[in-house]
This record gives structure tokens, C-alpha cells and sequence, in this order.
């Protein structure tokens, strides 16, 4: 027997690969046959608790089993009708791209070779999107909760100098404070938790009414730091705000930023991509003003998962915070060692997927115009659904749809509605999510999927009238 893994069969791998692939496209063809998403039985949960295979399976029987008990189980966000927490659906460039990069098995930390050029051309794109000058760096990590924690790195060598990745933050240290508003994500007080600044270092800010960061709040918050002897060296706007899609009055923080010398970092998980519509892009005013940025091409730009980015206006801080010189990082101006600065310098991983590929394909195959459309069309179903609940009786909208997320509930107890989504869920018809605003339940509908359609939004109306009716048992009248 050989003792490389390549296949014995050259011409019945071939076919296999062939139908594993055509067995992929049928599923997103007809996903809309499908159910949004469907419980796991205990009995197929159960297979997953088999022990280490000793013996090589064929392919065709590991495909099989993928078949029968790992593809019908999924969470649902490919199909038009998830609605719930902001996760794209990927498309079929993105997915073969995926397959390509599978088959290079590149390594993404460095070197001189065309993966490296590719992600080099994407951060090109990036600062072009948001108008960042030639010096400004990026690179591709996990999603936006990385992306974030690293910019708050570089916010603090930005703060202290680089002298705090040997000395650590010390006193000087201990007087840095942070802002960001109180809707932001849960994920930027981790980053000031992992980051040695604690989490006490980060101040909430309170929000209005459109749950939008209230600047002359933050702005006396900073004053009464400053006079209590503290550091303000980092404010957090969020574009688009996970339980609204709120965006934050970017351009008055910007400028709040530059006068307290701020670092101005935005999180802007998914709508910060907004600036590829027309629509969008002027509600996103002064994000180009940002010291950084984070972002996600794997929600709103529909990347397979996944594909988070950092964007950092000045580009020698960033790699200031990152690099760190080895000998097996050795750099050379021929050969294979040559081309640096690479990824790695950037960011914390040496060992680094070819995130940038499948990423490439999609802005190439769909371009910036029909990428912008579709998340115009993402709002359009927004206030298409905040018009539906207003007209029926037995709805109540809890904000106003700002972007392309709806929160409403059926009139009724929060268990009740709790219940709603669970029995959608179950039965399979659509998928949104839970979150409490002015504490109370709200079913969260959050518009991210490029194939959802206005008959998928009735469909969310009506199961949610149906299930509440069932579990209600009264119809409630009009209210004057």
C-alpha cells in the first residue's frame, strides 16, 4: 500500500468529487424546498459520538453520511427565510473559490507567492471602499470580535508606544479608558478584558431613542475622566448595532475624536459594507474619518464563512503592534523569504487560511453595483416588514427599522413571544431571533440574506400571526 494519501483511483476520485460538488449545487438550488432549519434526532446526534476512526471509510461512504446526517442539520443561514442572527448566506462563486483555495493549501502568514499578492490587492480594494490613504494596512482574521480586540491593541500601542508589548501597561496603564456606546456588541468589552485593560475600562455610553450613541454624553463622560486624572485614549462608534442596526452619528464622533485625540475605531460588523450602495453609504458619513475599522465580508458581502477583516489608517502602527522578527521569519530580497512585510506582521497568526480568495471571487463575480443593490434591497425588506406590523392588530413594532433589522412582538406576554419563534423554528418556515429592548421581548428579524423575497417576509407575518393565535387563543382588536 502507498504511503502518500493521494487517491489509489485517480478516475473514481474524479467522479465522486464530481457528484459531491453537483450534490452541493442541488442544495442551493433548491434550498427554498427545504426547511429553514430542522432539530437534530438523538439518534443521528448520537453517530457523532463514535470513536477514532482506525480504518480508512471510502469517500463515497463519508459522503454519504455527510448526506444523510450532517447536511439536513445545518443552521439554516443559507435559506432565504433565516432572519435571525447576522450571518450571509454565501454564494456559489464564493463556495467553488473556497474549494480552489482548499486545493492550493495556502499558507496565508507569508512568503513570496500569488496568495499573498491576492490579499495585498484586497486591501487595496478595502481602502478604496472607504477612502483610506496608501499607507493605511489590512488583513483578514476570523470575523469582527477578532478584528476588534486587535484594534484595540493597536489603540494602546497608539496610546503607550510600543515599549508595552515588553514592559506591559504598568500604571500609565491602568489610567486608560475606553468608550463605546450601550448597545454596542458584547464583544468589545472582551477586547478591553483580553487585552489587559479590564473590562471597568470601558465606558458605556448611554444611547437615544434610536438606540444611536448620545455624543454630548460621551463627550462630558471624557471631560470628568480627564479631571479624575485618567487617560481617554480609545472611543468605539458601531455601524449598525446588532439589536437595530443603529449607526452612530459617525461624523460628529470623528470630530469629537480629533479634538480629545482619540483613537477612533468603528465596529462595523456588517454595515460598515454598506458603503458599496448608494443608499447606505451616506448614512455611514465620517467612517472615513476612522482610525480603524472592522468588518465582516462574510455577512453583508455574502463570503462563505469565514472572512473578518481589520482596516488601519496608519499602517506602521499596525505592524508596530504585530511584528516580531524570528530567524525562521527570516526575510530575504530573493526566493521564497522575499516580499515582506507580510500578513503575519499584522496580526497574531503565523498560520493563516487563504481567506482572501473566496472574498476576491465574490467582489469580482458580483462587483461593487450589484453588491450595493442587494443590500438596498436587504432595507427594502426591512420597511416592507415594519409596514406589515403596523398594519395588523395583533403586532407591535418596538423600533423603528434604521437599516435592514426589524424588532417587533405579537401583543402579548414575553414567554409567549419566546414561544413564537421557537415553534417557527421547529416547524421549519423561518428563522428570526429573540433580544429584549426597554426590557421586554422582541422577535428580531434581521434582513442579511440576498435570496429573501417579499413572499418570505409574509411568510414570517403569517406564522408569527398563526403561532401567536394558537398559543394566545385570542385575536386581539385593532387597537384606536
Amino acid at each position: 500500500m502507498s504511503k502518500d494519501l493521494d487517491p489509489a483511483d485517480w478516475d473514481a476520485t474524479r467522479a465522486q468529487a464530481h457528484r459531491m460538488l453537483d450534490d452541493m449545487l442541488d442544495h442551493i438550488q433548491n434550498i427554498r424546498q427545504q426547511p429553514v432549519w430542522q432539530p437534530m434526532p438523538q439518534e443521528t446526534r448520537a453517530q457523532f459520538r463514535a470513536a477514532l476512526p482506525v480504518a480508512p471509510e471510502s469517500l463515497e461512504d463519508i459522503h454519504a453520511e455527510f448526506l444523510s446526517s450532517i447536511l439536513p442539520y445545518g443552521s439554516g443561514n443559507t435559506h432565504p427565510r433565516f432572519m435571525g442572527w447576522v450571518q450571509g448566506a454565501g454564494t456559489v462563486p464564493g463556495m467553488l473559490a473556497e474549494m480552489l483555495a482548499a486545493g492550493l493549501n495556502a499558507n496565508l502568514g507569508g512568503r513570496d507567492h500569488a496568495g499573498i499578492e491576492v490579499e495585498r490587492q484586497l486591501v487595496q480594494w478595502v481602502r478604496e471602499m472607504f477612502g483610506f490613504p496608501e499607507s493605511a494596512s489590512g488583513i483578514f482574521v476570523t470575523g469582527t470580535s477578532m478584528a476588534n480586540f486587535m484594534a484595540v491593541l493597536v489603540a494602546r500601542t497608539h496610546a503607550m508606544g510600543g515599549g508595552v508589548r515588553k514592559s506591559g501597561l504598568g500604571k500609565a496603564g491602568s489610567r486608560l479608558r475606553g468608550y463605546t456606546s450601550a448597545a454596542a456588541h458584547g464583544c468589545v468589552k472582551r477586547a478591553f478584558e483580553y487585552a489587559g485593560l479590564g473590562g471597568d475600562a470601558l465606558r458605556e455610553i448611554a444611547t437615544d431613542a434610536n438606540q444611536r450613541m448620545d455624543v454630548a454624553e460621551l463627550r462630558a463622560r471624557i471631560r470628568r475622566d480627564r479631571m479624575a486624572g485618567l487617560n481617554p485614549f480609545l472611543m468605539v462608534a458601531s455601524a449598525g448595532t446588532v439589536d437595530v442596526g443603529a449607526i452612530d452619528d459617525l461624523a460628529a464622533i470623528a470630530a469629537l475624536c480629533a479634538e480629545e485625540k482619540l483613537w477612533f475605531h468603528i465596529d462595523g460588523a456588517y454595515g460598515a459594507l454598506g458603503v458599496l450602495s448608494a443608499e447606505i453609504a451616506p448614512r455611514l458619513a465620517g467612517i472615513e474619518l476612522a482610525d480603524s475599522i472592522a468588518f465582516d465580508f462574510h455577512k453583508w458581502g455574502q463570503v462563505p464563512y469565514d472572512a473578518g477583516f481589520l482596516l488601519v489608517r496608519d499602517g506602521k502602527e499596525h505592524m508596530d503592534t504585530f511584528a516580531s522578527p524570528a530567524a525562521y521569519l527570516r526575510r530575504d530580497t530573493r526566493g521564497l523569504s522575499a516580499g515582506s512585510p507580510w500578513p503575519c506582521d499584522f496580526g497574531p497568526d503565523l498560520s493563516r487560511g487563504f481567506r482572501a480568495l473566496k472574498t476576491w471571487f465574490t467582489l469580482k463575480a458580483f462587483g461593487r453595483d450589484r453588491l450595493g443593490a442587494m443590500m438596498s434591497e436587504s432595507c427594502a425588506m426591512a420597511r416592507h416588514l415594519e409596514m406589515r406590523v403596523k398594519s395588523e392588530a395583533e403586532l407591535e413594532l418596538m423600533a423603528p427599522a434604521q437599516l435592514n433589522i426589524v424588532c417587533f412582538r405579537y401583543r402579548g406576554a414575553d414567554a409567549l413571544n419566546n414561544e413564537i419563534v421557537a415553534d417557527m423554528q421547529e416547524a421549519g418556515i423561518a428563522a428570526p431571533s429573540t433580544t429584549t429592548l426597554d426590557g421586554r421581548v422582541a422577535i428580531r428579524a434581521c434582513f442579511i440574506n440576498h435570496r429573501t423575497q417579499v413572499a418570505d417576509v409574509e411568510a414570517l407575518v403569517q406564522a408569527t400571526l398563526a403561532f401567536g393565535r394558537k398559543r394566545n387563543g385570542v385575536t386581539l382588536a385593532r387597537p384606536a
